[in-house]
């Protein structure tokens, strides 16, 4: 077994309910079309006001994923 190669993206996901939901959104969704996700770290937690009210929360997410060899 050889050394691994990892990739970090970053990713912002949206909710109306919680940095909690926001972050989960963007995991899910990057799911769809990046294979061997392993680790999220979250670096970043920011809500939308409008007219003195929190409207959305966004969560900034740092998410790795192995390369793969093409072997």
């Amino acid at each position: 077994m050889g050394d691994s190669v990892y990739k970090v993206i970053e990713l912002v996901g949206t909710s109306t309910v919680s940095w909690e939901d926001a972050a989960k959104n963007a995991i899910e969704r990057a799911s769809k079309t990046v294979r061997d996700l392993r680790i999220a770290e979250i670096s970043k937690l920011d809500m939308k006001v409008e007219n003195g009210k929190v409207v959305a929360y966004r969560t900034r997410v740092s998410l790795s994923f192995k390369y793969e060899d093409g072997e």
